[in-house]
């Protein structure tokens, strides 16, 4: 493995679970990732280390928490270890933030795991986070350190604008939340690309399993996209695809940040009404399908990394285009 020069300020690492898209990530930063490994026992317990000097470095830990808790475990190892070792900073860089959607006490006796997590982070010796699309926005409030929310926008608008260049009219287009949870996120794309959108009402029996659904908005003869944070089992995505279609809506598409796709999500969305279901690769694709197609999140993140570097401000990640030689951030 190629060494990183000792007098590089920042050192990029990755967990186990997110190696594909930190390589990809460090390579648009121009810096090889930096060494470590995972020595793992016979009975499932593992050792994270770092096998060069991180003295007084910016230590940038690339590592998304989906299933199974490991992941987490990593992170939290790794981040103890970078401590230990005297590093000068400790970015924990999160592409999929998991057990967010624990945010709040919903009903009685139960944890406020997302909350759990930020205290676990902090705790670790966490010096800044450094995410994408949480599923609630005041899950920044749960941590003690600053935190850098970024937002998939960034890749999606300039992806669907090519589309409504190819396949239809941008005036024709309206943006849906496939629950009320998500209507601030389908009105924020509705603002930046001038269009309408409409939302569906769910009732859900327990979780994972939609009660009624109702579409509040007239969407006949427009190009529908939803718009969400996360797909786990498809269910009420596709739900919301079939009531939209039967509407009257001349297509359906979806952009949803976080695949997590549970279970049997890729046959559902497949037998959808969907025409395409367009994701990040926060979380890699366990299944293959023609439907769904998954864009790189990681010029977003090489570009938070060098601008966390630079001490320059991250507010301006909304419009982005991805050049076939790299990325151009268009201000």
């Amino acid at each position: 493995m190629q060494k990183n020069n000792s007098n590089d300020p920042a050192i990029l690492f990755t967990g186990r679970a997110t190696a594909y898209l930190s390589k990809e990530i460090a390579n648009i930063y121009g810096k090889p990732l930096g060494e470590s490994q995972v020595l793992q026992y016979a009975d499932g317990e593992f050792q994270p280390s770092f096998e060069q000097n991180i003295r007084g470095k910016d230590v940038f830990i690339i590592q998304s928490t989906f299933a199974p808790s490991d992941n987490l475990m990593e992170l939290l190892m790794m981040v103890d270890a970078a401590k230990r070792a005297s590093a000068k900073r400790i970015i924990a860089v999160i592409p999929y933030f998991g057990f967010a959607r624990q945010d709040r006490k919903d009903k009685p006796r139960v944890p406020i795991t997302a909350k759990l997590i930020a205290d676990l982070l902090t705790a670790a010796g966490v010096s800044r986070v450094i995410t994408i699309d949480l599923h609630a926005d005041q899950i920044q409030g749960f941590f003690d350190v600053p935190v850098d929310h970024l937002f998939a926008s960034s890749i999606f608008i300039p992806y669907l604008r090519g589309l409504a260049c190819d396949e239809f009219q941008m005036e024709d287009v309206l943006f849906a939340s496939p629950d009320v949870g998500g209507t601030k996120r389908a009105s924020e794309y509705a603002k930046k690309l001038g269009t309408g959108f409409v939302m569906c009402y769910k009732q859900r029996n327990k979780p994972n399993e939609i009660g009624t659904m109702q579409l509040i908005g007239d969407v006949r003869d427009k190009h529908v996209i939803l718009v969400d944070d996360i797909v786990d089992t498809g269910s009420t995505l596709c739900k919301a695809a079939e009531v939209i279609k039967e509407s009257g809506a001349k297509s359906v598409r979806a952009m949803i940040t976080h695949p997590v796709l549970s279970g049997e999500a890729v046959n559902r969305i497949e037998s959808s009404n969907m025409e395409q279901l367009i994701v990040a690769n926060t979380i890699p694709l366990k299944t293959e399908s023609d439907k769904i197609k998954q864009l790189s999140v990681a010029p977003i993140f090489a570009e938070a990394i060098r601008r966390v570097e630079a001490h320059e401000s991250i507010a301006d990640f909304y419009e982005m285009a991805i050049s076939k030689k790299g990325m151009t951030i268009k201000f």
